[in-house]
């Protein structure tokens, strides 16, 4: 299989990271400990380099139309600068991607999840209506992660931004490091933090000033392993373990970015019926009571009854306990109820829990 490589890759080798196959990129996975690496970024700063991420471009007269009909989300409330957590849905309501919607003076700018680009891309064109245009920029953007409580102070360094001034879920275009950019302040680790989008060409000059930058905090390159560690420590979805194609929003827990009274959007028939009949199963929040690893498609139990399964589990570095999410049968989803996991024949005591954990 050839696989894409992200403007980084050299970097990341050069660093002796542990390099693995992810969304058709090669990709770090860990550059020592993933649960070191989680760590970092609890307690001070942590770079990611996500550019394998996707970046799909919709403009034109009736770009808002176009979003609005594919999105679940109302793209209309969204201000010049300000970011939207939205999600694209099939007509039977099960979820084509979750993504973050950006509004530029001119344009909407989709950031949607690596393994989903193409599949996405193809969405949107099939749904695309007339006057307006939508251009996959993907391949020509690195996108950095930066996040954690100095992650703000590192970057501070490196732009002439008031980043303080800079909002949760809000977007600036300007300079970092010497190099054109969006700095948004968005991520996916539950911590303060920034994204930047920027041409490829400045990539290793950015993150060797980024690098530079967070000496003084003992900024480390982190990997997918402790993303996926540090996202699912705040409860947030990831896409092929927790949401799908099989799974519909209200189920899902994302009732709060569906706007069913928005007017008419893909899927949302089929969103509406779940919602007024209430969803057969929820995606709920578990903690381990007795010792063992949760993992991606381990069976949930209520006494003797198979009642749901893990969609995504790891034991937290911070708590040092096992957590998961999964799905489980919509009476047994309620916060306080005790359950049993199946770890390998062994049924583990474990409770559903008010999120995040951490």
């Amino acid at each position: 299989m050839n696989l894409k490589k992200t403007a980084l890759h050299d970097v990341h080798v050069n660093l002796g990271a542990r390099m693995v196959e992810f969304a058709g990129f090669r990709m770090p996975i860990q550059y020592h400990s993933i649960r070191d690496e989680h760590r970092r970024v609890r307690e001070t700063v942590g770079v990611f380099d996500v550019s394998h991420m996707g970046e799909i471009i919709i403009k034109g007269t009736k770009a808002l139309d176009m979003v609005q009909k594919i999105t679940i989300n109302d793209a209309s409330k969204l201000e010049v600068g300000q970011v939207q957590y939205s999600a694209m849905c099939y007509e039977n309501g099960g979820i084509v991607d979750d993504l973050l919607v950006y509004r530029f003076p001119e344009h909407y700018m989709l950031v949607v999840n690596a393994a989903n680009k193409d599949k996405d891309y193809r969405w949107i064109l099939k749904n695309k209506i007339d006057g307006c245009e939508v251009i996959d920029k993907s391949d020509e953007i690195t996108q950095l992660a930066v996040q954690g409580k100095k992650a703000e102070s590192t970057l501070q360094k490196l732009t002439r931004v008031d980043l303080g001034s800079v909002k949760y879920y809000r977007f600036v275009e300007d300079e970092l490091a010497g190099a054109p950019m969006i700095i948004s302040r968005t991520g996916y680790t539950g911590e303060p933090g920034f994204e930047l989008y920027f041409e490829n060409k400045y990539a290793a000059d950015v993150w060797n000033k980024v690098m530079e930058a967070g000496k003084e905090f003992d900024i480390e390159p982190i990997g997918l392993g402790a993303r996926d560690s540090l996202r699912l420590e705040k409860k947030m979805c990831l896409y092929g373990n927790d949401i799908d194609e099989t799974t519909n929003p209200i189920e899902a827990g994302l009732s709060w970015i569906t706007k069913l009274d928005k007017g008419d959007f893909i899927g949302r028939e089929a969103i509406l019926k779940v919602k007024e009949e209430g969803p057969k199963r929820k995606l709920v929040a578990i903690i381990m009571e007795g010792q063992g690893f949760p993992r991606h498609g381990y069976k949930i139990f209520k006494g003797e009854k198979e009642v749901g399964y893990v969609t995504s589990g790891t034991v937290s570095p911070i708590l040092n306990q096992g957590i998961a999410m999964g799905y489980v049968a919509a009476e047994f989803a309620k916060v306080g109820t005790e359950l049993e996991i199946d770890i390998r024949g062994r049924r583990v005591p474990a409770k559903i829990i008010k999120p995040p954990f951490v």
